[in-house]
């Protein structure tokens, strides 16, 4: 009776060690990361997007490219975008960003984000280099909308430039990822 015991304290331990190995790091883990994001000032005048959308199994099954206008008033964020896809559909997509105060980790920025194609509010937080946003989207899919949940992760890695991997799911099932490339133009 010990050993079975003893064996079930031992399973227990290494599966609860398995699944903190493979959770991913929080938005504090990137606190002191350069170059600092700061929304208000990169998603600030023009930027482009360059992407691809993959599915379930990892293949490429989408490309795009898109401009993005962001523009900043009363400490609010409007980031008008339009995508064109390799198969010729284009969307637009206005998001607005509202910064919140929390009670939280002083080094996380937090807002509230809502888009057209979003359902109810996404859940931004910054900090760092990193921008993490979370919320539930709205897709066309075979002639009518599907509800997908998007883990969207973004880091600064140069003063112009951001590299965006989102996660895609239903019912907690991987459905797909998106990753792209965010570049801001110069103010001309």
């Amino acid at each position: 009776m010990r050993y079975i015991t003893g064996a079930r304290t031992l399973v227990f331990g290494l599966l609860t060690l398995l699944f903190a190995a493979c959770s991913s790091p929080g938005i504090e883990h990137y606190r002191d990361r350069t170059p600092m994001l700061v929304p208000e000032d990169f998603f600030n005048g023009p930027l482009t997007a360059h992407g691809i959308i993959k599915n379930r199994s990892g293949a490429v099954t989408r490309t795009f490219n898109a401009e993005l206008v962001g523009e900043w008033e009363n400490g609010q964020g409007l980031l008008a975008e339009h995508f064109v896809f390799n198969d010729g559909e284009t969307q637009l997509r206005d998001w607005r960003l509202i910064p919140i105060i929390e009670n939280g980790a002083p080094a996380v920025k937090s807002y509230i984000a809502t888009a057209g194609d979003v359902i109810g509010d996404a859940k931004v937080h910054v900090s760092g280099n990193a921008m993490f946003i979370r919320y539930r989207l709205s897709v066309p899919y075979n002639g009518k909308t599907i509800e997908v949940s998007v883990d969207d992760r973004m880091y600064l890695v140069s003063d112009h430039v951001l590299i965006n991997q989102s996660q895609l799911s239903k019912w907690g099932l991987n459905v797909g990822e998106i990753v792209l490339t965010i570049i801001k133009q110069d103010d001309r």
